[in-house]
């Protein structure tokens, strides 16, 4: 048994306190990446698990909410607002997640609004995109417009907020359940705000709310020396798989899980660390699978430009990003889809996200997908798959962190929960 003594006041407690501390916190970080390795092993080799063994409880009948995977015919919808969104403070857990082309962008205008005018095309192209998905039937719902240039402090830090422009990084659908993520970003911290008006009619008409465990987002989440000057400084720390956040407390972006029905995938990155994925992997069990896949990737954050399940076993996967675990998914019959380069300009302002944006589509159904209307080369790969294209121009809004997938929630799609993977 280990005891300290002492701890109340003075060097030595405090001393002898975070020495414990940093002890268990690495114990628990090896105890934790070991237990996800193991899973991982064991889904490799086995095609059932007990959640095959438990019904799931119906959804309610006047539910709002109700999605399993990312394809069935799609009825409502968040789409996010561009309004008021201001560039986050250059803070280590942002410099992590962006080139050192855009350093001097975060540096200048951190805590202040985006550029306007480009800021106002983006409005227009996220207005006309709900438009035509309510040409397409879809109720769209959108989150209140907040002041996000105010500052606020907590006991930990002090930050501006950022946006309610990506539904999809705080919002996860499973079942009748909408779970609000964490996050990991200090100016996201206060982000679920714009959704909570949302959140409370659809808990009212039945859905279940989950709120997952609430980041101090103190200094501790974050690896104050993370060093990254180059691309190969990402590449190479990618590889020995040290990211910026730490294994301090849970923390996750909802972006980063991405569904098939009873089996839910999700990558540790820069914003959703192991803690994060446990904490999922125990709260959805035992009616869901969670499993952590992982690819050659210098940056990864959130999982839908690089890995997009676009129909039952129909997948998009990122050729610049090679998935390690692709062999999960071929053996199970499995379709895995190279898309084609992106065909977005160099110049093109690209402050928080890469050009795979062009494979981060939104499936209407299995027969419809909204598409970028400047990415010819990947509506063809659609046409040939049989599925048409709903083409949207959204490139002012992609300069925000986002494509279709990112800038909406599904909230309820006609279907019922299957498997996918057995």
């Amino acid at each position: 048994m280990l005891r300290v003594r002492c701890l109340r006041g003075g060097s030595r407690g405090a001393e002898a306190a975070h020495y414990i501390g940093s002890r268990l916190r690495g114990a628990f970080t090896g105890w934790v990446q070991r237990t996800f390795q193991s899973t991982q092993a064991a889904a490799a080799s086995q095609n059932t698990c007990a959640a095959d063994d438990k019904a799931t409880s119906p959804v309610p009948k006047d539910c709002l909410v109700c999605s399993y995977n990312e394809w069935d015919p799609l009825e409502e919808v968040i789409v996010g607002r561009a309004e008021n969104a201001c560039v986050p403070p250059f803070s280590v857990e942002v410099k992590a997640n962006t080139y050192e082309k855009y350093w001097g962008f975060y540096q200048k205008f951190g805590g202040h609004s985006f550029p306007k005018d480009h800021l106002k095309k983006a409005i227009a192209e996220i207005e006309e995109m709900c438009n035509i998905l309510k040409g397409e039937g879809v109720i769209v719902k959108r989150p209140d417009p907040i002041d996000w240039s105010v500052k606020y402090k907590t006991p930990d830090f002090e930050s501006t907020g950022m946006y309610a422009a990506m539904p999809r990084d705080i919002l996860l659908v499973v079942g009748n359940e909408i779970i609000e993520a964490p996050m990991a970003w200090r100016a996201r911290f206060f982000e679920y705000r714009a959704y909570r008006r949302l959140i409370k009619d659809y808990f009212n008409s039945g859905a279940k709310w989950t709120t997952a465990p609430k980041p101090t987002m103190a200094d501790e989440l974050y690896d104050q020396n993370y060093p990254i000057h180059s691309v190969e400084d990402r590449h190479k720390l990618a590889a020995q798989g040290k990211f910026v956040t730490t294994e301090f407390e849970p923390c996750f972006d909802a972006a980063d899980f991405i569904r098939a029905g009873r089996d839910i995938f999700v990558q540790r990155s820069q914003v959703t660390n192991y803690m994060g994925i446990e904490w999922m992997r125990r709260h959805l069990a035992p009616d869901y699978r969670v499993h952590v896949i992982s690819f050659k990737d210098p940056n990864p954050m959130h999982i839908d430009a690089t890995f997009n399940i676009i129909g039952p076993g129909l997948v998009l996967s990122n050729p610049d990003r090679p998935c390690h675990q692709i062999e999960l998914f071929k053996k199970a019959g499995w379709t895995v889809i190279q898309p084609p380069v992106p065909l977005i300009p160099d110049d093109h302002p690209l402050w928080m996200s890469s050009k795979w944006l062009s494979m981060n589509v939104l499936m209407l159904d299995e027969k419809r997908v909204m598409v970028d209307a400047n990415e010819t080369s990947i509506q063809k790969m659609f046409e040939k798959l049989g599925i048409s294209t709903i083409k949207v121009n959204i490139r002012h809004a992609n300069s925000l962190g986002g494509g279709f997938h990112c800038w909406t929630c599904d909230i309820r799609r006609r279907g019922t929960l299957q498997s996918y993977l057995d």
